[in-house]
């Protein structure tokens, strides 16, 4: 499926989204945004998708940053609204999605390209991969959600550096922080995530939904994770999936789960 600056392919389980604007390096504009909002939500609600891969088209970027030309002319209030709108259909929407989206970084990842990996599950980078922040060069800050998604992942100290010079880090020095969990072969990185994708998609839905969700109430100001991990514990016990799982493990077969 085509939907003019995003590929969208579904198989076997995985829907794979490919941001598709390669001769502006995969820069994320308002109609992107947009498109991308409704592709996650596309297959999040698809009984049939079990993990989301995304990516970006051609091997020289996943996302090299937003499209400057768009809101270089924004005052105070524009700039404020611009972002809020950002968090809410892009990035916290990713980030709370009951399905597991992996980013697949091939190339730049920087400014908002950054943001979205960080808002994904997980990320595993290509050998070339850059990354990076470098909104203080343009006199403003990360505005997607970069000054509290990096610190979570990576630590404040190395956070704060990152941040303050605009500087960009390797995929070696990526995976040595903890911002990725895998580095790979530029040729083999959508494989490598579909492997990731192919495990995760033998377990329970319904289970991991409620996973992501304890997990990321654990990053919330003002919310006990361990209360939301004892609410959704007790939720799977409620579902068809807990019912198979258990079955399947005492009758040593495989389960099959629906996601129910």
């Amino acid at each position: 499926m085509m939907i003019f600056n995003i590929l969208s392919e579904f198989q076997d389980g995985i829907t794979t989204i490919t941001i598709n604007r390669p001769t502006k390096l995969n820069a994320l504009n308002k109609a992107t945004i947009k498109e991308l909002h409704r592709a996650f939500k596309a297959a999040d609600e698809d009984n049939d998708t079990r993990v989301i891969i995304v990516t970006g088209n051609g091997e020289k970027a996943f996302v090299a940053g937003a499209d400057i030309s768009e809101f270089a002319g924004f005052d105070k209030e524009k700039g404020a609204k611009l972002a809020a709108k950002g968090h809410e259909m892009l990035f916290d929407f990713v980030q709370n999605l009951s399905t597991p989206v992996i980013a697949a970084v091939n190339g730049f990842a920087l400014g908002g390209g950054l943001e979205l990996a960080m808002a994904c599950h997980f990320r595993v980078a290509s050998e070339n991969a850059k990354m990076g922040l470098p909104e203080v060069s343009l006199g403003v800050i990360p505005g997607y959600g970069g000054t509290q998604r990096l610190p979570q992942l990576i630590g404040k100290g190395r956070a704060m550096e990152m941040i303050m010079t605009g500087g960009m880090i390797n995929a070696e020095q990526a995976l040595s922080y903890g911002l990725v969990n895998h580095v790979v072969a530029q040729d083999e990185l959508l494989s490598f995530c579909e492997d990731i994708a192919r495990k995760i998609k033998n377990n329970s839905p319904k289970a991991i939904g409620e996973a992501i969700k304890a997990i990321n109430s654990g990053f919330k100001s003002g919310v006990n994770g361990y209360k939301k991990e004892i609410k959704g514990f007790g939720k799977c016990f409620g579902t068809e999936d807990f019912k198979e799982g258990t079955t399947a493990f005492l009758e040593k077969r495989k389960a099959e789960f629906t996601g129910k």
